[in-house]
C-alpha cells in the first residue's frame, strides 16, 4: 500500500465498500458525537467522513487532530445507513472506519476557517492566501480558472493558430499606462520595462513570415486597482493574424470565445455567431457607453430637439441644447407604479456621479390622452410630450428621466443611468452572455487638458483611409480599424488592423505630437522590420482575468486569480514590493530618493 494514499478524498463510492483503503488531506472538520470520532477529510479533489470509536488504537493520536491538521488515515470502506448518507456529498454513501491515523503536519490557531464561505476582510484574506485558496468556492474558481486556459488553447491550435512565447525585459513603450522599470546593472542609467502587452513583438511575428501567432501572455502596468483591473499584472489571450482583414480577425476569434462561454456556461446562453457589431459613434448614443451591457433592453434617445421647441419652455435643458450640448432620455419601463422616494434615490445618485439631478417625467393616460407627470413635465405643451413619449419608446405607466450635458459628459450619466435603471426593474438577464463588437472607433480624440489630439485608442492601428486621410482629414474626424469584444458590459479586449506602412504610421505620430525622430528612435525595432517587407496584419487580446470573471459569475478579479495583490498593490502574503540592500542598489548604480514628505 502507498505511504500517502491509495485513493484521493474524492474517489470512493458505493462500489469500493470492502476495500481497505488509505487517504490523506486536511482535516476539513472534526466532530465528536458522544464517543464516536468524525474526521472529515479533504484534498484536492474532495471530501470523505472518516470515523472511529474510543476503543480503537488510533483514537488517542486522532483525538489531538483539529482543523486543517494534515493526516493520512487508513482503513475499511463501509456504507453509511439509511438517512446518515450525505446526498450532497459524491463520497456521502461511504465513509472509511480508521484503523490507523498518522499526523503529517499541524496547523496553528486559523486567522480564517477553511470550513464554510464566511466574508473575511481582503486583508486578512490576501495575507493568508494559501488558506483562502483552500476554500472550496475559491479553489472551484482557480480550476476553472485553469480549465479555461486549456479550453482556450486547444480552440487556438484547432484555428490554426500556432504558440509562441515573447520577451519580458523589453523597452519602455507609450501604451497608455506607466511602466514597471527594470535597472540594469551592465548598462548603468539604462533599464528594461516589462511589457504593458507584446503588442511590438507580436507584430514582428508577422513581419518574421509566422503566419497566425497566439500566446497566454502576461502583461505588467503600474496603473491603479479596480475590480475588474488588477494591479501590476494581468493575463490576455494575445493573437496575430497576416493578410487579414477585420472581418477575418472577427471571425476567427467568434467560434473560440463562443465555444468556451458555451463549454462553462452551466445553462446560461451566448450569443449566436456572428457577434453583433455596433458602430462607435451609435454605442455612446444609444447605450451611453462603448462597453455595453445588451442583456439591459433599455436604449437611450436623442431628445434635444424636442427641449428646444418653441412649446418647450424648460430652460436647463433648453440652455445647454443651444450651447452644443445634448439632451438624452432614458426609459423606466412600468417605473410609474414606483413610490416618490425611488424617484428622489436616482436623482440623488446622479447628484453623487456630479450631474446637477437627474430629471424625470411619468406617464399617464387621462381620458385616453397620454400625459405627464413629474417636475418638468409642466414645461412641455401635450404635442411635446406625445412626441417625448414616441422617441423614448414609453407608455402610460411608464417613466422617462433625462441627463443634458456637453456630449460626453451626458453620454455617460445617461450610460450610468441606463445601468442603474435596468439593475433596480430587474430588466437585466442574469442568465446570458451577450457578446458584441465596437468598431469604428476615432484614431484621435481631443485632449482638453493638455490642448493637443491625442491617440484615442491604439497607436499602432490603421487608420481607415491611410494616408489620404491622415493628409486631407481633420483628424477628429479619422476612424480608425479599432475595435472592441465585449461582453456583458465588459470590455474583454481591444484590437485593430495594423498600421504596417512605416510612412503612414510616422504621419500618424506626428498628429499626435510625436516629432518623426521621436517615432523613429521609440519604435525603430518595428520601424525597421516594416521597411523589409510587412504584411498587412491584425489581432485582438481578450483578457483571460475578466473571461473567468465573467464565467464564475464573480464581480472581482480577486476571486479568480490565484495570488492577487492588494487595492495599493502590495503582495501581502510575501511582503512585495520590500527595500533591498544598500549592496544591491550599488550593483545597480541607484540611489534611493524618497518623496519629502517620507523621509523623516
Amino acid at each position: 500500500m502507498h505511504i500517502y494514499r491509495t485513493h484521493t478524498a474524492g474517489a470512493l463510492r458505493q462500489s469500493d465498500v470492502g476495500q481497505r483503503v488509505r487517504i490523506s488531506g486536511w482535516a476539513h472538520r472534526v466532530r465528536d458525537h458522544g464517543g464516536l470520532l468524525f474526521i472529515d477529510v479533504r484534498d484536492h479533489y474532495g471530501v470523505t467522513q472518516c470515523v472511529l470509536e474510543p476503543d480503537s488504537p488510533a483514537f488517542a493520536e486522532a483525538s489531538r487532530v483539529r482543523s486543517e491538521w494534515v493526516v493520512t488515515v487508513t482503513g475499511p470502506v463501509v456504507a453509511r445507513k439509511g438517512d446518515t448518507a450525505n446526498a450532497n456529498l459524491p463520497t456521502g454513501d461511504i465513509e472509511i472506519r480508521i484503523e490507523e491515523l498518522s499526523i503529517q503536519g499541524e496547523a496553528g490557531e486559523l486567522p480564517l476557517p477553511v470550513f464554510g464561505e464566511a466574508e473575511y476582510p481582503e486583508d486578512i484574506r490576501l495575507r493568508y492566501r494559501f488558506l483562502d485558496l483552500r476554500r472550496e468556492k475559491l479553489h472551484k474558481n482557480i480550476i476553472l480558472r485553469a480549465q479555461v486556459i486549456q479550453s482556450i488553447r486547444r480552440r487556438m491550435v484547432d484555428q490554426g493558430f500556432t504558440e509562441f512565447q515573447t520577451p519580458i525585459l523589453t523597452a519602455s513603450s507609450p501604451e497608455g499606462a506607466r511602466d514597471f522599470l527594470v535597472p540594469s546593472r551592465m548598462h548603468p542609467g539604462s533599464f528594461y520595462a516589462l511589457p504593458q502587452a507584446p503588442q511590438q513583438f507580436k507584430q514582428l511575428i508577422m513581419v518574421a513570415g509566422f503566419d497566425r501567432y497566439f500566446q497566454i501572455a502576461p502583461c505588467f502596468r503600474d496603473e491603479d486597482a479596480r475590480a475588474d483591473r488588477s494591479p501590476g499584472e494581468f493575463y490576455q489571450l494575445d493573437l496575430e493574424m497576416s493578410f487579414v482583414t477585420q472581418d477575418d480577425v472577427f471571425a476567427a476569434i467568434e467560434p473560440v470565445l463562443h465555444g468556451v462561454f458555451t463549454e462553462f456556461a452551466n445553462g446560461r446562453q451566448v450569443s449566436p455567431i456572428p457577434f453583433s457589431r455596433i458602430p462607435y459613434s451609435e454605442a455612446l448614443a444609444l447605450y451611453g457607453t462603448d462597453k455595453p451591457d445588451l442583456r439591459n433592453p433599455l436604449l437611450i434617445a436623442d431628445v434635444s430637439d424636442i427641449f428646444t421647441r418653441d412649446d418647450v419652455t424648460f430652460q436647463a435643458f433648453k440652455k445647454v441644447v443651444q450651447a452644443g450640448g445634448v439632451a438624452r432620455a432614458i426609459p423606466a419601463p412600468g417605473a410609474g407604479a414606483q413610490s416618490r422616494s425611488w424617484f428622489d434615490k436616482l436623482n440623488e445618485w446622479a447628484r453623487g456621479e456630479g450631474a446637477a439631478g437627474l430629471g424625470y417625467i411619468i406617464f399617464e393616460e387621462e381620458n385616453g390622452v397620454l400625459v405627464g407627470k413629474g417636475p418638468i413635465a409642466k414645461f412641455l405643451s401635450s404635442e411635446a410630450l406625445q412626441k417625448l413619449a414616441v422617441r423614448a419608446a414609453v407608455k402610460a405607466g411608464d417613466a422617462v428621466f433625462f441627463a443634458a450635458d456637453k456630449l460626453a459628459r451626458a453620454a455617460d450619466l445617461a450610460g450610468k443611468a441606463r445601468t442603474r435603471i435596468g439593475r433596480e426593474l430587474g430588466l437585466i438577464r442574469e442568465d446570458k452572455f451577450e457578446f458584441c463588437w465596437i468598431v469604428d472607433f476615432p484614431m484621435y480624440e481631443y485632449n482638453e487638458q493638455e490642448k493637443r489630439i491625442d491617440f484615442s485608442h491604439n497607436p499602432f492601428s490603421m487608420p481607415q483611409g491611410g494616408m489620404e486621410a491622415l493628409e486631407n482629414q481633420d483628424p477628429l474626424t479619422i476612424k480608425a480599424f479599432q475595435y472592441d469584444i465585449v461582453c456583458n458590459g465588459v470590455e474583454l479586449s481591444s484590437g485593430a488592423i495594423r498600421n504596417h506602412k512605416p510612412e503612414i504610421m510616422l504621419k500618424a505620430f506626428e498628429i499626435a505630437g510625436y516629432a518623426r525622430a521621436e517615432t523613429e528612435a521609440k519604435f525603430s525595432g518595428m520601424l525597421n522590420a516594416f521597411r523589409y517587407g510587412a504584411p498587412p496584419h491584425g489581432g485582438s487580446a481578450p483578457g483571460i482575468d475578466r473571461m473567468v470573471m465573467l464565467i464564475a459569475g464573480v464581480e472581482n478579479l480577486r476571486e479568480v486569480t490565484m495570488f492577487p495583490m492588494n487595492q495599493q498593490a502590495q503582495d501581502l502574503m510575501m511582503g512585495a514590493p520590500s527595500e533591498v540592500s544598500a549592496k544591491q542598489l550599488r550593483e545597480l548604480h541607484i540611489r534611493v530618493v524618497l518623496p519629502e514628505k517620507e523621509k523623516a
